[in-house]
């Protein structure tokens, strides 16, 4: 239970503008984050977990994505024992606590909407002080690729 509370996407305020991203869209969500180059933390999880294919597919999804600041945020060894091979499952299912199948742009939100994740629960949306994702503030939102969207989280969400 703690590895599966401790490395729910979060991310850092400190995500790039979004000019990072200006290329048209034509890089996936996977190449878009990488481009980004504070999300090398994201990235090792969801290749750890077997997910970079399934990001990397036609989609569309909608992923609330922490940068390398918020997982350094956890408590210390928490990112290291996530990505042992013996936790796959439980990193996987943390990882896809932070997708949504489709894309959801900030402009479809409404306060209080709930949202279905890929790993089977649901997500809070609050619209009541800014946009925030179950306890988790969005900073940068709309980052739009070729197969969906990523919205930076500045915390950590778990399932």
């Amino acid at each position: 239970m703690f590895r599966r509370t401790v490395l729910a996407l979060t991310a850092s305020a400190a995500l790039m503008g979004t000019t990072a991203f200006a290329d048209g869209h034509s890089k996936d969500i996977v190449d878009t984050a990488a481009g980004a180059g504070n999300f090398t933390t994201l990235l090792a999880a969801a290749e750890a977990a077997g997910l970079v294919e399934k990001l990397k597919s036609e989609g569309p999804f909608t992923v609330f994505a922490p940068t390398d600041e918020a997982f350094a945020a956890l408590p210390e060894g928490t990112v290291e024992d996530l990505l042992k091979p013996e936790n796959k499952e439980a990193l996987a299912g943390i990882l896809t606590y932070h997708v949504v199948a489709g894309k959801v742009m900030s402009t479809d939100l409404t306060d209080d909407m709930q949202a279905e994740t890929v790993q089977g629960t649901t997500v809070m949306i609050d619209l009541d002080d800014g946009v925030m994702v179950d306890d988790a503030n969005v900073t940068t939102a709309d980052i739009e690729a070729s197969n969906g969207v990523i919205h930076v989280i500045d915390k950590v969400i778990m399932p």
